[in-house]
This record gives C-alpha cells, structure tokens and sequence, in this order.
C-alpha cells in the first residue's frame, strides 16, 4: 500500500468491512441511491480505521499551508461519527487539542459547555464523510463566529449529492470520492423500474437534504 493510500485501495479496504456497498437503498426522507457507504463499519476496526487517519494526515502534512500550521492546530469534529477521524489526525499529526460540536434538534449546533476559542485559533475541521456538507457548514460557520482561522476540512471519504456546495477557496481534503447515481423517490428511480431489490436504511441526518437538492436541481433545471 502507498504511503498515501491510493483510491482504488482505499475503495477495496472498506468494501472488505461491508461499509461500503452497492445495491438498490431507500433512505428515511424518500431518497433512493445505487451506493450505500456506512463509515462506522470501517472505523469499528482499529488498525483500519489507523491506516485510514495516518493515511489522511499524510496528505494534509503535503499541503505547506496546512503543514505551517499543526504545531498549534486544533482539529475539531463537526459530528460524534467524526470523532475517530479527529483524534486519529491529531495523533498522527501531533497537533495541539480535539474537540467537538454538539446539535440536540432541533437546536442550533454549539460546543460542549466551558469550552472557549482563543481568538484567531488554527482550526482543521473533520468528519468521517462529507454528503450535502450541512452539517460541515454549520460547523464551520461556528467556527468562524468564534473567530476561529481555518487551515482547511478533512474527510475521510466525499460522497457529495447533486448539489453539494463548495466550500469555496477553503480546502477540503479526502481519501476517496464515490460518485453514487441519487434518486429523488420512488417513482423517479431507475432501480426500481429495473425491479432490483430494495434495502431501506435507517435515518442519516448527513442525507436529509440530498432529496430536497435533487428536487431543486430537477426545478431549476426545468
């Protein structure tokens, strides 16, 4: 394996954990989609979940704007599920702290009680998975009232929907990119007309807004 893994190899590695398949899924808010990733499948192992963070920190220690900033860096997750990804960047990096937000619904997204920014803080802003980037915008956007500077946002995999935003100059570093063919609903779906057989999946709040894109994207288009 490359010393930063390759896509192809980071691809066959979570296949092998079941987190990442292909099929016919239904999501909670009606989406339909061919591909299903489930990162808390691959992070359960720690050696994989290991070889995933060092991987990531390599390609973050490759950008010399980030690189200038680690010594005081903190690297905070945008959700619990980015936890891992956090705390595996920070020690293969030897950056200065993690950190977390919090959202209970339907409030607005905050940090843990007590917990104060200093002005100016060098912040990596991470997560497992990057879909809509909804909750990686609320983040960020606390994290700049906080008058935080931003070295960058740090994922392990991008799966965006039709319309994910960009984050603009910002950079946003991942070890692998999936491209799955997304379907406002049912009546819509191209799998179900082909009649290939359906897995529903629990609720992902990294999704909620995927349907509603799609329909925007389908409205604008039009």
């Amino acid at each position: 394996m490359h010393l930063i893994p390759t896509e192809e190899e980071v691809l066959a590695l979570i296949r092998r954990t079941g987190a990442l398949r292909n099929g016919h899924f239904a999501y909670a808010n009606g989406l339909h989609a061919n591909q299903h990733l489930e990162a808390a499948l691959a992070l359960r192992y720690h050696r994989l979940a290991k070889t995933l963070t060092v991987g990531l920190s390599r390609l973050l220690r490759a950008n010399p704007d980030v690189r200038q900033t680690i010594p005081q860096l903190s690297v905070v997750a945008a959700t619990v599920a980015g936890l891992p990804v956090a705390y595996g960047l920070c020690e293969a990096l030897h950056a200065r702290q993690v950190y977390w937000a919090e959202k209970e619904r339907p409030g607005e997204m905050h940090f843990p009680q007590y917990l104060e920014q200093a002005l100016g803080e060098q912040v990596l802003l991470v997560d497992d998975i990057l879909r809509s980037g909804k909750l990686l915008r609320e983040a960020l956007a606390l994290l700049e009232s906080k008058g935080c500077r931003m070295a960058g946002i740090a994922v392990l995999f991008h799966q965006p929907t039709p319309r994910t935003p960009s984050f603009g100059s910002l950079p946003v570093f991942s070890l692998a990119r999936l491209e799955p063919g997304y379907y406002a609903d049912a009546a819509d779906c191209q799998l179900c007309k082909r009649g290939i057989p359906l897995e529903r999946v629990e609720a992902d709040e990294k999704v909620e807004e995927a349907r509603e894109m799609l329909l925007c994207a389908g409205s604008s288009g039009s």
